[in-house]
């Protein structure tokens, strides 16, 4: 991720008209969490102001929630101190570590996580592979990876490039680069819409084993969540991720790996 500019940037007033969005993420985190058994330690690398926090946490003894803006760190603190037992944190351990995920090994005393979760981080990153080692290292082996990135060939690209007679856009690999001004003064956020094709063969180079993946957020559109219940829009979204995933069909893309053992 790039420096902290969500440092100037009012993050959770994002998510206030977010809904849809934000519960399409929460029943692929569940889905895929589902496939663990059992866990002991997490990382949430970018964590943000832990806005995912209490749909792991329950399942895990100790958090580390890794992000380098001082500032969501500092309101994903204040959240869930004050309302630990409302998310299942009473007796838990939690650690806010400010940091980029390229750094993870520097910043962190342990590295026998069994599951790291990266949700909506990808996209601010120019080098995936090497975010991708960093969290191999710090991952025990048999440990569990949920990554989310932007999808660059989902529906709604692949038709307007196939309109605009770009026949071979379904086979580019190469990722596609935006600048998105966010109140930063005039500081431009990388944004990087990255192939499927190609994230899961940098896992797979970096020894891990791909389980699942799901599209999220399929049903997005300014018209459907202005004219439907967002509890309907939910409900087919559940039964959209996994078969849609074949296909890559939504603008997010998550993934849950695992980290090979060794013998």
């Amino acid at each position: 991720m790039t420096r902290a500019h969500y440092d100037q940037y009012d993050y959770p007033s994002y998510w206030m008209d977010r809904d849809y969005e934000h519960q399409s993420e929460v029943a692929a985190i569940r889905s895929l969490l589902g496939r663990i058994p059992k866990l002991n330690k997490v990382l949430d690398i970018g964590s943000g102001y832990g806005r995912l926090t209490p749909y792991y946490a329950f399942r895990a003894k100790k958090l580390v929630l890794l992000d380098p803006s001082k500032k969501l760190l500092a309101e994903a603190k204040k959240r869930l101190e004050t309302q630990k037992e409302q998310f299942g944190l009473k007796k838990k351990r939690v650690d806010y570590i400010v940091g980029r995920v390229e750094d993870i090994e520097k910043k962190l005393n342990n590295k026998d996580f069994d599951l790291a979760l990266m949700v909506r981080v990808m996209h601010h990153i120019s080098d995936p592979e090497k975010s991708i080692k960093a969290v191999s290292d710090v991952l025990s082996p048999g440990g569990y990876f949920v990554l989310e990135f932007a999808n660059k060939i989902h529906a709604k690209a692949l038709i307007s490039n196939l309109m605009h007679g770009n026949f071979t856009f379904p086979i580019d690999i190469f990722p596609i680069s935006r600048l998105s001004k966010k109140n930063t003064k005039n500081e431009c956020i990388p944004f990087i819409n990255y192939h499927p094709d190609v994230i899961k063969d940098m896992l797979k180079k970096n020894g891990f084993k791909i389980l699942q993946v799901r599209s999220v957020s399929n049903v997005r559109s300014p018209f459907l969540k202005k004219h439907l219940p967002p509890e309907f829009l939910i409900w087919i979204e559940k039964y959209l991720q996994k078969p849609l995933a074949h296909i890559y069909f939504g603008p997010s893309i998550f993934i849950l790996a695992r980290k090979k053992v060794e013998y």
